[in-house]
């Protein structure tokens, strides 16, 4: 009697497929999730879970993708300025007469404070990060360099300004940058409170004619 060959079982002779790991969350997406999380609560009353719900991601994924909560928070701030920067670059840089240029400035920052699906979130800087600075030196180092940022970024606006002739030679770019940069947290605070968008334009117009308006006052010779 021939015995046929038996050769070796088929789950043997096959490797084991090897199958990737899903992905179960997209990091930008996340991120941008945990931004509006910490913007709108701040970092002390927003919770691990709080967290883990609004990103779908559950601690151990959270803690491996980003480090721990404060982590979190510092690359969510770093996003949003990342965020605002880019809003705002082209309008800095374009040339144009310098009320226009005050103008968008301050409607891309309104754009941004009145965002939020469930009511205006303000700035990051001034709502909360401001706030965190006080016992924490890493962010304070950012909140400060934020600051500064924009006080050098104004201060161009009107040293360009004023070398075009539109403003006199008595005005000084850095006073007028300080002026602009707290009309901006300004209306980041008011904009929190739910303050309306008109009675925001109308302290923006108010304080732009302070602004650009010294050329007209100078002209004026005391009798």
């Amino acid at each position: 009697m021939v015995q046929k060959h038996k050769g070796p079982p088929a789950a043997a002779s096959e490797q084991p497929k090897r199958r990737g790991r899903p992905r179960a969350y997209e990091p930008d997406v996340a991120l941008g999730k945990a931004l509006d999380l910490f913007r709108t609560q701040g970092f002390a009353a927003t919770s691990l879970d709080d967290l883990s719900e609004a990103t779908g991601m559950n601690r151990p994924s959270l803690y491996g993708a980003f480090g721990d909560k404060r982590e979190l928070y510092i690359k969510s701030y770093q996003r949003y300025r990342d965020d605002a920067r880019a809003s705002m670059t082209e309008i800095f840089r374009e040339e144009m007469p310098l009320r226009q240029r005050l103008e968008g400035i301050f409607a891309c920052a309104l754009n941004i404070y009145l965002s939020g699906e469930t009511g205006p979130r303000g700035c990051f800087t001034v709502v909360t990060a401001a706030s965190e600075a006080v016992s924490d030196p890493d962010i304070r180092a950012m909140v400060l360099e934020g600051l500064s940022e924009l006080d050098k970024a104004f201060a161009n606006c009107f040293r360009r300004a004023k070398e075009k002739g539109e403003l006199p030679e008595t005005a000084d770019p850095t006073v007028l940058a300080q002026l602009a940069s707290a009309t901006v947290h300004t209306i980041a605070i008011r904009s929190r409170a739910r303050v309306p968008r008109k009675e925001l334009e109308a302290i923006v117009t108010g304080a732009i004619d302070v602004m650009v308006g010294a050329k007209a006052n100078s002209a004026v010779v005391p009798a």
